[in-house]
């Protein structure tokens, strides 16, 4: 039996911690009132529920791509055991298929031969120009090649068979729960989910998560058998390329996020309320960090961790604990260049609230400012920057494309959207033009974002206090 070591990388303690966060801040929710009923207009919001959905099938992608370990190697009996060299993740041995079956270079979506021309031996005709047969793709159909798009529709109508019938089980427990909670029959609590008489959006989750697995079951299904999403230069699978990505963008979006929150938030209620010199300062501060141009400041400062990195080798065993650093120094990069916006915001809605009539009563009173600042100030300021957050996340992945894209972004040896965007450039030069890499990152990247975006619009909703 092949065994294993842990590796922890430092990107995995965040992510777990901010899990651990979660589950806390979930239980602080619980016992505070006026934030569970924040929150129950949240869960109330079919919209929100639905791309909540998604973002959490996102999630647990990243969470199965941040458990990793180093395979062991064979040895001899009475050797001591030793690990290879390459890190993986329990997604990755999930994915082995789409991970190991490489193809000599490019090929199309559901192909069963490479995109380009090469000389081939032919027995009884020597050596002539043609497409060469993919060494997995379509391999199980033989010489039957004509037959790729029954054989796939089959393929996908089974599973999406037996995605309904694992969305309909989960429908019944849901019905279950429904019902259980209401004294009522199960039947009663299937008519109560689709008539939208629930106060959680039960009929959205569901409507939802019956979509997702009628698009995944076929999709990693079919992913056995051929490459749904094409290969790239190099061979690789274009659909494993992209489930790495996902944790890359998890990351960048919330490691940053939490980076700029507690500066954002201190300084802009500190500028606000104090006003005086500390806001001159503070303002100063913000408006010189604006004035310079954000990708030269972030192309400096991750060239100068560049040179850091490269200048000491003996910090890394691996090529993965060396890209993981480079990830995390971008995060921490991008919160420090991107707190301003926030602090800005805060600030003015600082201004606002010290002047009404119940803050300047605790000022009577004598009641200290650090006081009135956590007890008055910051839990009506919360919605802003729940907001935000969630806004932020979405800004802050389609910044790691955009700064991966020139060359600044994450260690060329990381997979994420920006460096599929980036080794797409090259391809799309090509003759005929190489769209599939650019189309999946395209797509991923614009789903996970969307969801995000109308996630925060739910919190919005639910949590500004002026709302009606």
């Amino acid at each position: 039996m092949m065994g294993f070591q842990i590796v922890v990388l430092w990107s995995d303690v965040l992510i777990w911690l901010l899990v651990a966060a979660g589950v806390g801040v979930g239980f602080l929710i619980a016992n505070n009132p006026p934030l569970l009923a924040a929150w129950r207009r949240v869960g109330a919001s079919r919209v929100g529920m639905a791309s909540a959905t998604v973002l959490l099938v996102f999630i647990l992608i990243g969470l199965l791509d941040s458990l990793h370990y180093r395979a062991q190697l064979e040895s001899k009996a009475g050797q001591k055991a030793s690990y290879a060299v390459e890190v993986l993740s329990v997604l990755d041995a999930l994915a082995v298929p789409l991970r190991s079956r490489n193809e000599k270079t490019y090929s199309e979506p559901f192909a069963t031969r490479l995109y380009s021309k090469e000389t081939i031996d032919v027995p009884g005709q020597g050596s002539v120009r043609d497409y060469p047969r993919l060494k997995y793709g379509g391999k199980h159909l033989g010489e039957r090649e004509d037959e790729v798009a029954a054989d796939a529709g089959f393929t996908a109508f089974r599973a999406a068979g037996l995605a309904f019938v694992g969305w309909a089980m989960l429908a019944a427990l849901a019905a279950a729960v429904v019902a259980r909670g209401s004294a009522m029959a199960e039947a009663s609590g299937w008519q109560r989910i689709w008539r939208g008489e629930t106060v959680f959006a039960w009929d959205a989750v569901l409507i939802t998560f019956g979509f997702i697995l009628l698009c995944i079951v076929p999709l990693f299904w079919l992913a056995g058998q051929y490459h749904v999403f094409g290969t790239d230069k190099v061979g690789q699978d274009v659909l494993y390329q992209v489930l790495k990505s996902v944790r890359t963008g998890l990351i960048i979006g919330l490691v940053t996020t939490l980076v700029m929150l507690p500066m954002a938030v201190l300084l802009g209620i500190v500028a606000g309320y104090f006003r005086g010199w500390v806001d001159d300062v503070i303002q100063y501060i913000y408006t010189v960090l604006n004035s310079i141009p954000g990708v030269l400041l972030i192309a400096a400062a991750v060239l100068m961790m560049q040179v850091v990195i490269d200048t000491h080798p003996e910090w890394f065993s691996t090529a993965a604990e060396r890209a993981d650093l480079r990830l995390l120094a971008l995060c921490f990069i991008l919160g420090i260049t991107s707190w301003t916006g926030l602090c800005r915001l805060l600030r003015g809605e600082t201004l606002k609230l010290r002047e009404l009539e119940y803050i300047q009563a605790a000022q009577a009173f004598g009641v200290s400012s650090w006081r009135i600042i956590v007890r008055h100030i910051l839990p009506n300021l919360m919605h802003i920057v729940i907001i935000s957050l969630v806004m932020d996340f979405s800004g802050l992945v389609l910044a790691e494309a955009v700064l991966s894209y020139v060359g600044i972004g994450v260690d060329p040896t990381m997979t994420s959207f920006g460096t599929m965007i980036n080794n797409a450039r090259m391809e799309l030069g090509r003759e005929p033009v190489v769209w599939w890499s650019l189309a999946a990152a395209f797509s991923a990247m614009f789903i996970l974002v969307l969801a995000a975006n109308l996630f925060a619009d739910a919190v919005r909703d639910a949590f500004d206090p002026r709302a009606t």
